[in-house]
């Protein structure tokens, strides 16, 4: 299959590191614009000469600014006016004692997981229906379907980053606009591996310390390894392509079938 997205600009939420920079990476070499999104301005920059030498002559766009406020959201309409491809995999994660979570630390992860999103899509959709194409994604997670014990308020938030696609979807409908979201896997990131680490013992090596952590908190995993980044990256790229025209309203997994489920 040969995916074309010269033409089109996207936006990558969260995209300076881990499975964001591994999309804004897979989206330039199918030829898009893209537009690689941080906090911070200096930290956008580096990584935007980072990801253009893992994707040569790519056309990278810094947008730096924190989109889970309302500002942030408005400083990337005026970097990224006309976005085609709109991927919401900001987030934000970490283990906690579920009778520990603050009020505050719930209206956190939804700021960050759920409300930026919406917010980029409420800005950006109307442009897109307007032209009839556009694509926007919403990276989910597993654990949206299987709840973790151990970081229900994540979970939770992912949840309803599932609604949040399937509701856009049907905003969209009729418009030649797509709208879907990706439930992403156990997946090895820096973040992850500081993770795995809360979780099994510091002192083991990488390789050990991940079967160990599958084996005890992951165990329903069918590939009993965390997933690679750019693996969650094919999945989104396809979804940006014209093959993916009649996909729209659904929740993908790319979760290594961790999840019993023939159905999200």
């Amino acid at each position: 299959m040969q995916i074309d997205l010269t033409g089109r600009t996207a936006l990558v939420t969260g995209s300076t590191q881990g499975i964001g920079a591994a999309i804004a990476v897979a989206l330039a070499r199918a030829g898009a614009r893209v537009g690689v999104n941080g906090r911070d301005e200096r930290r956008v920059a580096e990584s935007v000469e980072t990801l253009s030498g893992q994707a040569p002559g790519a056309d990278l766009v810094p947008v730096a600014a924190d989109v889970s406020t309302e500002e942030g959201a408005a400083r990337v309409a005026e970097l990224l006016p006309e976005v085609d491809i709109l991927v919401n995999n900001l987030g934000i994660f970490g283990s906690a004692d579920p009778l520990e979570i603050t009020d505050a630390e719930w209206r956190r992860y939804f700021e960050v997981n759920v409300l930026a999103a919406v917010r980029l899509t409420r800005t950006h959709l109307p442009g897109m229906t307007e032209r009839g194409w556009g694509r926007v994604q919403y990276i989910a997670s597993d654990s949206a379907v299987a709840i973790p014990a151990e970081m229900i308020h994540y979970g939770v938030s992912k949840t309803a980053l599932l609604a949040v696609g399937r509701g856009f979807a049907k905003q969209a409908a009729g418009t030649g606009v797509t709208v879907n979201s990706v439930i992403a896997g156990p997946t090895h990131t820096g973040g992850v591996e500081d993770f795995v680490y809360e979780l099994v013992d510091r002192d083991l090596p990488w390789d050990e310390a991940q079967r160990e952590f599958m084996r005890r908190h992951r165990p329903q995993s069918l590939l009993q390894r965390l997933i690679e980044p750019e693996e969650i990256a094919h999945m989104v790229v396809y979804l940006s392509s014209e093959q993916a025209s009649a996909t729209t309203g659904g929740a993908l997994r790319v979760d290594g079938g961790y999840v019993d489920s023939i159905l999200p």
